[in-house]
């Protein structure tokens, strides 16, 4: 079911019953009142469609497929959840700086398009598909006032977003629960319930969003993100009837599983992929991440999953790359 060509549909037949009621010396002006809102609405979904088509290419390699990038503190209690903030700032001003169009989802879940000033060179999720795993960071934390290091992880998992028609989702398997979304915004933010949650019944999978102001937005956005969250979990199950006991992408966030170090004493960080360092950590955590990623994606390129997205052959079918 494409939701996004349901609600704008809805929405315009909502706006077409209130033009009729116009003349009308009572209903008239509540009608005018309610089509403004609607109007906001129409465009704010409109303008997204538009968004998906204009920036990520015809969806037929996974270069160009947009991402989404959810950070997550593990272990290390508080400074792991400062240290999950630090690696959202960091991929989002590095997207920005490279004409990546960026909005943020919930407080560390990010997605990623490719926009029409893209300077990188590569598309969303081949970018940043190699940052999935387990981060580790080695700091003295500020509220630390013994001058201890401390080690703390964050998991980072990224997906590519899947076309509506690569992946099943049905109706009856949805539960949906509507909030008001919380944080700056103003009055709209306080009284209306925008922010939805999502669980996926079946499976148990739940997404929370309240990125946009407009409810229906919000619901689209939660429902391409649990067609990512499928796909990854059905080919991860395929991989591992091949690759027989394949870890997870991202790891349990444990010290000792780690694809990187950030070792604020030392300024380096630390592929352990690659046994590769790099000395300029400062930079990098404020999201000058070019030499990193251009190493990272010469020396691993695309990961499996990728590759199964690109081949086409299993879970995504041509007619649905689109």
């Amino acid at each position: 079911m494409d939701y996004l060509s349901n609600q704008i549909n809805e929405l315009k037949e909502k706006i077409e019953t209130n033009e009729k009621l116009l003349s009308d010396p009572v209903l008239g002006p509540l009608a005018t009142e309610e089509n403004k809102s609607l109007q906001e609405q129409l465009q704010a979904l409109e303008s997204a469609g538009r968004s998906a088509q204009e920036t990520d290419g015809d969806g037929t390699d996974p270069s160009y497929s947009p991402a989404t990038i959810e950070i997550r503190a593990a272990a290390g209690g508080d400074e792991a959840q400062i240290f999950a903030n630090d690696l959202t700032r960091m991929y989002i001003r590095f997207a920005t700086n490279q004409g990546f169009k960026v909005d943020l989802i919930d407080e560390n879940i990010i997605r990623i398009h490719i926009g029409k000033n893209n300077s990188w060179g590569h598309g969303a999720y081949e970018t940043f598909s190699v940052e999935s795993g387990v981060h580790r960071v080695q700091r003295v934390p500020e509220t630390e006032s013994a001058g201890r290091i401390h080690t703390s992880t964050a998991t980072v998992a990224v997906l590519p977003i899947i076309p509506p028609k690569a992946v099943e989702v049905k109706e009856a398997d949805l539960e949906w629960q509507f909030t008001t979304a919380g944080g700056p915004g103003g009055q709209n933010v306080n009284k209306v319930n925008t922010a939805v949650r999502l669980t996926h019944k079946p499976t148990g999978i739940v997404v929370a969003v309240r990125e946009e102001r407009y409810q229906a937005r919000n619901k689209e956005i939660a429902l391409e993100i649990l067609r990512s969250k499928l796909w990854e979990r059905e080919e991860q199950q395929r991989l591992s009837k091949v690759e027989s006991g394949r870890a997870a992408a991202v790891g349990r966030g444990m010290r000792s599983e780690k694809i990187k170090t950030y070792n604020f004493p030392q300024n380096r960080l630390t592929d352990h992929r690659l046994t590769k360092n790099w000395y300029s950590l400062k930079e990098i955590i404020e999201g000058d991440l070019s030499d990193v990623l251009t190493y990272t994606l010469e020396h691993l390129g695309l990961p499996a999953d990728a590759t199964a997205l690109q081949a086409g052959k299993d879970k995504v079918p041509e007619e649905a790359r689109e």
